[in-house]
């Protein structure tokens, strides 16, 4: 993976939002060089989206109750009708005022016109405050209006943070993972509960994503070293067979004093074999079909074949194991390796622990554990343990581990090693007891 250069002396940046938006802007960039761009951000058009949704509907409202209030005071009024009555009323009572009428005529009429003076001056009154009227409720629909709008940008306001916020911030964590480096730090942070959960499922399938690519990476890398330790081992084995032929008819024919020399070669000649059959097992998995392996008594075997009496050897086998699927003589190589390494950083009157059980973290796996009294592992060369072509034994191949690794990750198990100089190493191996 290849990481973002920074610019010589810049600053920088601490901010995980920050840094996860400039991801999701190059997230946005799409196939062939052409990005996806919004002339408005998200959250300025959520903002605009909530307070269109909350301020038409007011808008509306007001305007078609000012516009029934005005219709209905102005029904209300009529006072074009009042003043044609008040003039149609004077003239027929100038034209009665003319004629004699009795007394209790004279009283009505009086009675009559009184009551239509009054009721001329109540609809001019009545027509008054309802023209001032109107003009208040033209100003109290435009304040009803601004309250709303300026209610409904505060919630609209907090709405769009509370949602793009997170949002911008998941945006941004693509870019993070398209790039494969890490999230920011998880904190405690306020808003809707589903927007953590989303959250939390990103930082899982981010982890998922770096463990596959780690596993993809290694997985290149041991077929890499398969290929060339397969290689090594058929350059190596041509010319090592007419070599030996040639040293054992130098050994039968070679006078007295070149009989140390013959001897010399024939040693360099095995060891170039052991390297040469070790590069081989190294370049090639277990293949065929897998057996049942009762895993107690191969480590059993390989134990008392492989620990010499210069050591002591304890053995512990938890009782009714069952049997483990796998390739026995791959297992067998695998677990000699572990042992030989064992055997070989113990000094003489140590001790080596062998236990097989099954594993306390998941009883659907057997253990074996390999506890030694040696001079340990430093801490540097511990995480290098198991990578080829490393040792630290003179003359050693560096492959006795990675073997042993390669047949196990064969298996689906795993092997783990713990190591502090001085007391010595624990090398553990786990296998599924389930077929592969």
């Amino acid at each position: 993976m290849n990481e973002m250069r920074k610019p010589t002396g810049a600053k920088p940046t601490t901010d995980p939002s920050r840094t996860g938006a400039r991801a999701g802007a190059s997230a946005g960039r799409q196939p062939g060089g052409a990005r996806r761009t919004s002339p408005v951000p998200f959250r300025t058009r959520l903002f605009a989206m909530l307070l269109l949704f909350a301020v038409s509907p007011t808008v509306t409202v007001t305007l078609v109750w000012t516009g029934a209030m005005s219709r209905t005071l102005s029904r209300m009024s009529a006072r074009s009708a009042w003043e044609r009555i008040a003039v149609s009323g004077e003239q027929a009572l100038r034209a009665v005022d003319r004629t004699t009428l009795d007394p209790e005529q004279r009283a009505a009429f009086d009675r009559h016109e009184v009551e239509l003076r009054e009721s001329a001056q109540l609809a001019r009154r009545f027509d008054f405050v309802a023209g001032r009227s109107m003009r208040l409720v033209l100003v109290g629909a435009g304040v009803v209006v601004v309250l709303v709008a300026v209610g409904a940008s505060r919630v609209a306001g907090h709405l769009s943070r509370q949602l793009s916020r997170p949002l911008d911030e998941l945006v941004g964590w693509t870019g993070l993972i398209r790039a494969g480096r890490s999230l920011p730090a998880q904190t405690v942070r306020r808003g809707a509960p589903e927007f953590e959960v989303l959250r939390s499922g990103m930082r899982t399938m981010a982890h998922e994503l770096e463990t596959g690519r780690r596993r993809a990476l290694e997985a290149e890398r041991a077929e890499a070293f398969r290929e060339s330790a397969r290689r090594f081992a058929h350059e190596l084995k041509n010319p090592l067979t007419p070599i030996r032929f040639a040293v054992d008819r130098l050994r039968r024919s070679a006078p007295d004093d070149l009989q140390e020399t013959v001897a010399v070669l024939a040693e360099e000649a095995a060891r170039l074999e052991t390297m040469a059959r070790s590069f081989a097992q190294f370049g090639r998995l277990p293949d065929g079909p897998a057996a049942d392996i009762d895993v107690a008594e191969l480590v059993s075997r390989v134990a008392r074949a492989t620990v010499p009496d210069r050591l002591i050897l304890t053995l512990s086998c938890e009782a009714g194991l069952p049997l483990v699927p796998g390739y026995h003589e791959p297992l067998v190589r695998a677990v000699s390796n572990v042992l030989l390494n064992a055997v070989d950083a113990t000094p003489a009157g140590g001790m080596i622990a062998i236990a097989v059980a099954r594993d306390t973290d998941n009883a659907d796996r057997v253990a074996i554990r390999v506890q030694d009294t040696g001079i340990g592992i430093a801490p540097d060369a511990l995480t290098r343990i198991f990578d080829p072509y490393v040792t630290t034994k003179p003359g050693g191949t560096g492959l006795g581990l990675a073997i042993a690794m390669q047949t196990v990750q064969a298996h689906r198990g795993s092997m783990d090693a713990q190591s502090t100089p001085g007391p010595g190493t624990t090398m553990t191996i786990r296998l599924p007891l389930t077929a592969a």
